[in-house]
């Protein structure tokens, strides 16, 4: 039945982390840092907000653009949270997770052609999401000696007249790196030079260790070129919930939220009820769990340095990128002989962009002992290959 398949659909590989994520459900005993999900549960008062909404009868479908109620608290959470202003009327769309917000404004900004700049390594889903809306996806490498913060200059090489969107995603998934306002500043210059827009993902903004976040919306004639996506998975151990939102001009928001009209309709009324929960109470637990990430952020550092992988410190997010060029063995060789003969997950960097290649993801939102237990798993592999890599030579 392949014939059937759109030759766009046939182009876009399998998502690299769900490859690594169904062979560890088929398998026992293995350790988990590969996908991107908290270990914790949903905060109790969130999920009983969601558990009373059904008691009440909420089963019905809400407003194309998400209950007013949400609206406003997002509205006054970004206003808290980056400083600006937005019309919870018409500046601001929930979405199922914010993989569907930036779906969505791929698909309602692009023409065929229009090439969309993606800082790599990158989060699995802008580049297909572009090929997907019709656009192409033009790869913008970063470097670990830059801390993986997007450079002017590199970005300037890679402008064209088709150049229409900017992805910009800070902290950024895999590497951990973030942007300081300096850094947007140049960027800005740049960005309206050339008339772009920027698609911002800020789903882990608040898991930001060094310093604190700045939105690139919040410059100085940014908020118009800026559609700011948030949500709740991450910050707030939601990833079931499936709650997301974009914020930006209403022309920009009015598009994608017609698009939005047509697919999906809405979003789930019980999960919106448990973000309203979320946002009015949760940032006390929400502060204690970055506080933990933050601790076992430190622990896999000095615990994957200390078996010899060179490792930048991240300084957001929930994960370490470490090269694994010493090893000898490619991202996917690695990631697959470390699952099968010592049960650890983890994601090949090549999974992210080319600019990845030679490095792997490890998640450390999961637990400290698992997390100590998959250092020493680690450590026994490299050691046992790297024996394996001499005795070969001799």
């Amino acid at each position: 039945m392949k014939r059937y398949i759109s030759n766009t659909v046939e182009s876009i590989p399998p998502s690299g982390i769900r490859k690594f994520f169904d062979l560890v459900t088929q398998m026992d005993g293995v350790i988990s840092l590969g996908v991107g999900e908290p270990d914790f549960v949903t905060p109790w008062h969130i999920r009983e907000a969601g558990c009373y909404s059904l008691e009440r009868g909420y089963t019905m479908y809400t407003s194309n653009q998400g209950l007013l109620e949400l609206r406003e608290e997002i509205a006054a959470y970004e206003k808290r949270r980056i400083g600006i202003e937005y019309s919870p009327e018409k500046e601001v769309l929930v979405t199922v997770g914010v993989s569907e917000a930036v779906d969505l404004a791929m698909r309602a900004l692009l023409e065929p052609g229009d090439e969309v700049l993606v800082p790599e390594p990158s989060f699995v889903s802008y580049a297909p999401g572009a090929t997907l809306a019709c656009g192409t996806a033009v790869p913008v490498p970063t470097y670990d000696i830059d801390q993986y913060r997007l450079r002017p200059d590199i970005l300037s090489r890679y402008i064209t007249p088709r150049s229409k969107i900017l992805v910009l995603a800070y902290p950024n998934n895999p590497t951990g790196g973030i942007m300081y306002e300096e850094d947007l500043e140049a960027l800005r210059d740049i960005i309206i030079k050339n008339d772009l827009l920027v698609i911002s993902d800020e789903i882990y903004s608040e898991l930001t260790y060094y310093g604190r976040h700045v939105s690139i919306a919040s410059l100085s004639g940014m908020k118009d070129r800026t559609i700011m996506m948030n949500g709740f998975s991450k910050a707030f151990a939601m990833t079931g919930w499936r709650i997301g939102y974009a914020c930006g001009h209403q022309d920009i928001i009015g598009a994608m939220t017609k698009i939005h009209q047509y697919t999906i309709m809405c979003a789930s009324i019980m999960g919106q009820k448990a973000a309203i929960e979320a946002l009015r109470h949760g940032e006390t637990e929400m502060r204690k769990m970055v506080d933990n990430y933050n601790y076992r952020r430190k622990l896999i550092l000095s615990g994957l340095q200390e078996i010899g992988l060179d490792c930048f410190e991240p300084r957001g997010a929930f994960y370490c990128f470490p090269s694994i060029k010493k090893s000898g063995m490619s991202s996917e060789d690695f990631c697959e002989k470390l699952l099968w003969e010592e049960k650890v997950a983890v994601v090949p960097g090549n999974a992210f962009g080319s600019s990845g290649d030679g490095h792997i993801r490890c998640c450390y939102a999961a637990s400290i002992p698992n997390i100590e237990e998959a250092l020493e798993r680690i450590d026994r592999f490299l050691r046992r290959h790297k024996e394996i890599r001499i005795s070969n030579i001799v």
